[in-house]
């Protein structure tokens, strides 16, 4: 019984001691820990804002791309049909005459040069 009663008044100390213990100095403290956590926090955040903004321009650069690219598919169809059809010299004349500046031999062109 007095061996019970001692191993009481023990666990007693231990709990007082464990409750009363002054609060540790070193490198890990609760001060340090927390602003380690908020640092932590904060970091991730801007990580993810960064993110999310730079996917946000990569969708709209992507829907950019994807309109040039109809574009093109809309300007080939057209040419292909023109290279498949039968009139190629006239569509190439018109090409040389509306687009390369090209004009015919005994053609006179005049350039109103008065509104430079």
């Amino acid at each position: 019984m007095k061996q019970k009663i001692k191993r009481e008044r023990t666990w007693i100390t231990l709990s007082k001691r464990i409750r009363n213990k002054p609060p540790k100095k070193g490198l890990f403290n609760k001060g340090l820990f927390n602003l380690a956590v908020i640092v932590s926090i904060s970091v991730c955040a801007a990580l993810v804002f960064t993110t999310e903004r730079d996917c946000s321009q990569k969708e709209k650069e992507l829907t950019r791309i994807q309109a040039k690219i109809d574009a093109y598919k809309i300007e080939n169809e057209d040419m292909q049909r023109t290279l498949e059809g039968d009139d190629l010299s006239a569509y190439m004349e018109k090409i040389a005459l509306e687009e390369r500046g090209y004009a015919y031999p005994n053609e006179r062109r005049f350039y109103d040069t008065s509104r430079d």
